[in-house]
């Protein structure tokens, strides 16, 4: 086992906030000090990762592990750059060491050039993550360009035909023969919180419009009656209409994929905290209600909620024909949902939601979920899945699972401190 050269400075925040902590009820000392643990398991995992990757040269960033053990880095134009940096400025949230502030700085200011990126939807996931979390931390005139840059190049991906941002370019569906055109995906939802931004520092109302419309769109053709969701809906570029629903990580076209219903609960839970609007806030009720009654005992859900069920068949050439792996869990999505109701609680005022994540933080900090220090390929948690139709990333670590679980432990960080 690999250990870090020193750990005393990542100790040391902690140790002196605790000696200047007023005298807090017996319970609220205890999650506090939950929290610092955890705090430290994954600074101490995080810098053996550091170690691990060296300096960013813009083709090094952590996302997963491969089939025989070894670490899965990917350049900047992959969907998932921004997360490791965000994690680093969660860390640096979480111990106040400037340390983290500067290695945070220093891989996030590698992605400024994404900041003209149109290829596809994710720039939310790459900038947002990375330069959301160094403007709101550590403010910068810099930043706030590149996130209004940003937002420009993800608002040419809105279509007025459509009323939606288009996600992918052209790709077929797995029977091999549907073609889409103008697909979006559940997803989506989560890169509209930088057009907000947008609108907000820059004064221009059309980034919101478009996250507004957005929203509005996916409401009203992502979700079945019982408020889960497809994946992708495939939109005819002339007239706008609806030419499919499916899936294409999910386990089939009409099943329930766990990470994507987790987008939806934090999508629209997000766009309610941006407007106020109550419709939004319904959803996200509503989805999130739908998910729960599905979880296992130790809020860890399934990949797919339908996975190797009657009713629910994959097709074509997805692996999940072969493979529907029906007793896999996705910590991921389990680590966005818990992040999500730590938000849904404060909005609401319902007590029931904080609680439920609360429960679901303590279960992804468990030895079943977070590895030990110095295993999991320095990642710190265990057991997600990225796609199964691809053979991709099956029970496996996964750099976005770190960066909302890390986002959840800070939200009730604030949220104890403020009690």
């Amino acid at each position: 086992m690999r250990l870090p050269l020193t750990l005393s400075w990542l100790l040391l925040p902690l140790a002196l906030s605790a000696q200047h902590t007023p005298k807090l009820p017996l319970h609220q000392q205890e999650e506090l000090s939950f929290v610092a643990e955890c705090t430290t398991a994954a600074a101490a995992q995080t810098q053996l990762m550091l170690q691990a990757v060296g300096a960013p040269t813009g083709k090094n960033y952590p996302r997963t592990m491969s089939n025989s053990g070894r670490l899965v880095t990917t350049g900047k134009y992959d969907w998932t750059p921004g997360f490791f940096p965000g994690s680093l400025w969660y860390l640096y949230e979480l111990t106040g060491d400037s340390q983290w502030r500067d290695r945070a700085k220093q891989w996030t200011e590698t992605l400024a050039p994404l900041q003209t990126f149109t290829g596809h939807h994710d720039l939310g996931f790459m900038m947002y993550c990375s330069y959301g979390n160094a403007e709101r931390l550590a403010p910068d005139s810099t930043y706030n360009k590149i996130l209004v840059r940003s937002a420009q190049s993800l608002a040419t991906r809105f279509s007025p035909r459509t009323q939606a941002i288009k996600s992918w370019n052209y790709r077929k569906a797995w029977d091999g023969t549907t073609e889409w055109f103008y697909p979006v995906i559940i997803d989506n939802m989560m890169n509209l919180e930088m057009l907000f931004y947008a609108s907000r520092v820059s004064g221009d109302p059309r980034y919101r419009d478009i996250a507004v419309r957005h929203a509005e769109t996916t409401m009203k053709n992502h979700f079945r009656k019982d408020f889960t969701t497809y994946h992708v809906v495939n939109y005819d570029t002339l007239s706008g209409r609806v030419l499919n629903q499916a899936t294409c990580q999910g386990y089939s076209d009409n099943s329930t994929w766990a990470r994507g219903q987790a987008w939806a609960i934090y999508g629209y839970t997000m766009v309610y905290r941006e407007t106020k609007d109550p419709r939004f806030l319904r959803v996200a009720e509503k989805a999130t209600t739908a998910y729960l009654k599905r979880l296992p005992a130790d809020l860890v859900p399934r990949w797919d909620f339908n996975a190797g069920m009657k009713g629910y068949q994959p097709e074509g050439d997805s692996y999940a024909v072969k493979f529907p792996g029906t007793e896999l869990k996705d910590a991921s999505a389990a680590a966005i949902v818990c992040s999500a109701l730590f938000e849904l609680g404060q909005l609401t005022g319902k007590r029931k939601y904080t609680s439920l994540a609360i429960k679901m933080l303590h279960s992804l900090a468990s030895p079943a979920y977070t590895a030990k220090l110095g295993t999991n390929d320095d990642f710190l948690l265990m057991h997600s899945v990225g796609s199964i139709p691809h053979e991709n990333e099956i029970d496996k670590p996964l750099v976005y699972a770190d960066y909302y679980y890390l986002e959840a432990l800070a939200r009730y960080k604030r949220l104890l401190e403020k009690e």
